[in-house]
């Protein structure tokens, strides 16, 4: 097998054909990761600040110690390192629905893997975000109707360009106050989007929470050599 490319598994799933790849990108010097559903790009370790600013803001909107985490969307891992890497993290609840996206973390296909399955305080559940978070029950399948400071979320492109239609009713009005019903007093819903800060969707998340902000979040693309602009939406309960 080529060191310079690699298809490290390939798995039918519901939703499309899931790929993990391995490549070495010359000019750079570096093995790149990639998931793919289908012909679309999911994710890639190229391009990860926008992943880690998820985590980052939504603890920095955060007061206190031993808070408890739900990051939505395993992907390559880098939400839920980030979030990991605060102390005032007291426990991170991962929900990812592809088995084998679990499977590449648990069995070390994917560098952070090991980090993640490693951390007590890291717990991976396989299950549909968004059938949770529309459910009276919730994240927490051990408690139900469990509450969290924190609900991190990156799994569609974006509130208009969905993986699949399953996720569509989540992002109006009625799908946002039944996710900040799984939140604490003060907590924090947090969404990455591959987009420029769209007004209308965070107009639409003033109208439920108690406040809600767009972060745009500017990189420096290498391979285009350019800036790019992808967005961490922000909004959170009273008090």
């Amino acid at each position: 097998m080529s060191r310079y490319f690699a298809e490290l598994d390939y798995r039918p799933t519901p939703i499309g054909a899931l790929t993990l790849r391995r490549r070495w990108q010359l000019s750079l010097e570096v093995d790149v990761y990639e998931i793919k559903l289908g012909d679309e790009h999911l994710m890639s370790s190229l391009f990860t600040a926008s992943e880690i600013a998820l985590a980052e803001l939504g603890i920095a909107a955060l007061a206190g110690d031993d808070l408890d985490i739900v990051v939505g969307g395993l992907g390559l891992g880098y939400t839920a390192k980030a979030a990991l890497d605060h102390r005032s993290v007291g426990s991170l609840l991962v929900v990812e629905m592809l088995e084998p996206i679990i499977e590449w973390h648990r069995d070390g296909l994917l560098p952070l893997g090991p980090v993640l399955t490693r951390d007590p305080r890291c717990r991976i559940v396989e299950g549909d975000f968004f059938a949770l978070a529309a459910s009276g029950t919730g994240f927490d399948p051990d408690r139900p109707g469990r509450q969290f400071d924190a609900i991190l979320v990156d799994i569609d492109h974006s509130p208009d360009a969905l993986l699949d239609a399953r996720s569509t009713s989540f992002y109006g009005a009625e799908g946002m106050r039944a996710l900040a019903a799984h939140l604490k007093p003060g907590g924090v819903f947090g969404l990455w989007s591959d987009d420029a800060p769209d007004p209308v969707f965070t107009e639409r998340l003033a109208g439920v929470f108690e406040r809600a902000w767009a972060a745009p979040v500017t990189f420096h693309n290498v391979l285009q050599d350019r800036p790019f602009t992808q967005t961490v939406y922000l909004a959170a309960t009273a008090t």
